[in-house]
C-alpha cells in the first residue's frame, strides 16, 4: 500500500459540517460590506518577496521570521506567500492605477500564511478578511471602519465590551515617532541591564516593538517608557480626538491604550485592536489602522489610506467559545423512494422543486436499487431535513407526492407532480 499523504503541519483541510460555518460568516461579512459599499478584491497568494519587505519593513518579525519565501525555479524571481493582505491590495492599487478617479472603498476574503509555531486559533495557513479604504484622509474613514467592526460583532452576535474590546492609539507622524523614538531608545539604554535578548536585538532597529513585549520581568521599564502620545502635533491629536468624537458620540467603548503598536512598519495616525480575554494568550481578533504613506512607498503616486484585518480562524474559535455558531445546514426535503418507482419521474420532480429555490435530497440508489424505505426515513430524520417527500408506487400511479412533516404532525399530497415547483413556496415556507 502507498504512504498515506497528508497534509502540511499548520495548514488544516476544512470539511463539512465545520465548512458551513466558514460559508455562514463569510457570508455575512459580504452582507455588512455591501451595507457599507465596499467592493470585493482579489489578489494573488505569491506576490515579490520585495512587496512585504519594503512594505512591511525589513526587521518586522514577519518579514524576519516568518515568510515562506522562495526562488522561482524558472526565472530565479524571489517570490513570497503572502503573509498578510494589506501590501498587496496597495500593490494592485498602484499597478492599475485604480485611484485615478478617486477614493476606493475595498474588501478581500483568503488566505494568507505565515511560518510560525501552529497553535489553537493560529496556524501557518490562515483566513483574513480585510476592508481598505483608499484616497481618504479624514478621520471619519478611520471612525468609519472601527463602527463597521462593531455592526460585524453585533451582526454575529458578540457583545461590545464583554466578548471583545476595542483599544486605540495614535502613532502619529514619521516626525513625531522620530522624536518619541530617540526619547525611547535613551530611557531603554539606561535599563539596558534589565532588557531580555529580542529587546537588545530590537533597540536600535525597532525599539516601539519593545512596547509590546510580553515578558513580565520588562513591565516596569516599558510602563515607564515615553509615552509616543506626548510626542503628537496638533494636527495629530486632533485626528485622533476627531475619531474619538465619533465613537463617543455612537457610544461605542474603548480603551486608550499607549502601548498598542501593531507589527507593521507602515502604519501612522490611528491604530485600533479589538481584542478579547475568552481565547488565553490569542486575545487580538482584528487590528488595523491608517496607513498614509505606503501606496508612495510601494510606487504609487502619494495617497492616503486607511484599513483593518481580522482572522477567520480566531473568530470562529470565539464565536465557539460564547455558543454563537449556528448548527449543520440543513435542507429542506429529502427524497424516500419506493422500489419499483420510475427514476426519471423522481428526478424531474426533484429538479423542479430545486428550481424554485427549494434544497431537497436524494438518497442515491445503490447497484440494486433504492434503500430500503426504513432506511431511508432514517436518513431522512438523521439529515435535519423539515419534511420528507415520500415518492410510494401508489402515489405515483395517482400522479401524487405524499410531503411527510419531519419536524411536526400531519401529512398532506401533492396531485400533478409534473407542476409540483408551483407549491414549492408554500409547502416549504423558506
Amino acid at each position: 500500500m502507498a504512504e498515506q499523504l497528508k497534509a502540511i503541519k499548520g495548514m488544516n483541510d476544512i470539511l463539512p459540517p465545520d465548512s458551513a460555518r466558514w460559508e455562514w460568516l463569510e457570508d455575512k461579512v459580504r452582507a455588512l460590506m455591501r451595507r457599507y459599499g465596499y467592493l470585493n478584491m482579489r489578489t494573488p497568494i505569491v506576490e515579490p518577496t520585495a512587496l512585504f519587505v519594503r512594505g512591511l519593513g525589513e526587521v518586522t518579525d514577519i518579514v524576519e521570521k516568518e515568510m515562506y519565501s522562495f526562488e522561482d525555479s524558472l526565472n530565479g524571481d524571489k517570490l513570497t506567500l503572502r503573509p498578510e493582505g494589506t501590501a498587496g491590495a496597495v500593490r494592485a492599487i498602484n499597478e492599475h492605477s485604480f485611484l485615478y478617479e478617486g477614493g476606493k472603498r475595498l474588501y478581500y476574503i483568503g488566505p494568507m500564511f505565515r511560518h510560525e509555531r501552529p497553535q489553537k486559533g493560529r496556524y501557518r495557513q490562515f483566513h483574513q478578511v480585510g476592508a481598505e479604504v483608499l484616497g481618504f484622509a479624514g478621520p471619519d474613514v478611520d471612525a468609519e471602519l472601527i463602527l463597521m467592526t462593531a455592526s460585524l460583532w453585533c451582526d454575529l452576535g458578540l457583545s461590545v465590551g464583554e466578548d471583545v474590546q476595542l483599544q486605540l492609539n495614535s502613532l502619529g507622524q514619521p516626525e513625531e515617532r522620530q522624536a518619541h523614538r530617540e526619547a525611547l531608545i535613551a530611557h531603554l539604554e539606561a535599563h539596558a541591564e534589565l532588557l531580555d535578548d529580542e529587546a537588545k536585538r530590537r533597540l536600535h532597529s525597532n525599539p516601539l516593538r519593545i512596547l509590546d513585549t510580553k515578558n513580565p520581568a520588562m513591565q516596569p521599564v516599558v510602563e515607564a517608557a515615553p509615552k509616543l502620545i506626548d510626542f503628537l502635533g496638533e494636527a495629530s491629536l486632533a485626528h485622533f480626538n476627531a475619531v474619538r468624537a465619533v465613537l463617543d458620540a455612537a457610544g461605542l467603548p474603548y480603551e486608550v491604550n499607549p502601548r498598542l503598536v501593531r507589527g507593521m512598519d507602515y502604519y501612522n495616525l490611528t491604530v485600533f485592536e479589538w481584542v478579547t480575554t475568552r481565547l488565553g494568550s490569542q486575545g487580538t481578533v482584528c487590528g488595523g489602522g491608517r496607513y498614509d504613506g505606503l501606496i508612495e512607498q510601494l510606487g504609487g503616486k502619494p495617497n492616503p489610506a486607511v484599513g483593518w484585518g481580522l482572522g477567520m480562524e480566531r473568530l470562529l474559535l470565539l464565536l465557539e467559545e460564547v455558543g454563537q455558531l449556528p448548527g449543520p445546514a440543513q435542507p429542506d426535503a429529502f427524497a424516500v423512494v419506493f422500489p419499483g418507482v420510475p427514476l426519471p419521474t423522481v428526478m424531474v420532480a426533484l429538479e423542479a422543486l430545486r428550481a424554485q429555490g427549494v434544497s431537497v435530497v436524494l438518497n442515491p440508489a445503490g447497484k440494486d436499487g433504492p434503500a430500503s424505505p426504513k432506511s431511508q426515513f432514517k436518513k431522512a430524520d438523521a439529515s435535519g431535513a423539515r419534511f420528507a417527500l415520500v415518492f410510494g408506487p401508489d402515489e405515483v400511479a395517482r400522479g401524487e407526492v405524499a410531503v411527510k412533516p419531519l419536524r411536526e404532525g400531519g401529512e398532506q399530497q401533492i396531485r400533478q407532480m409534473v407542476h409540483i415547483a408551483q407549491w414549492a413556496a408554500t409547502l416549504l415556507p423558506r
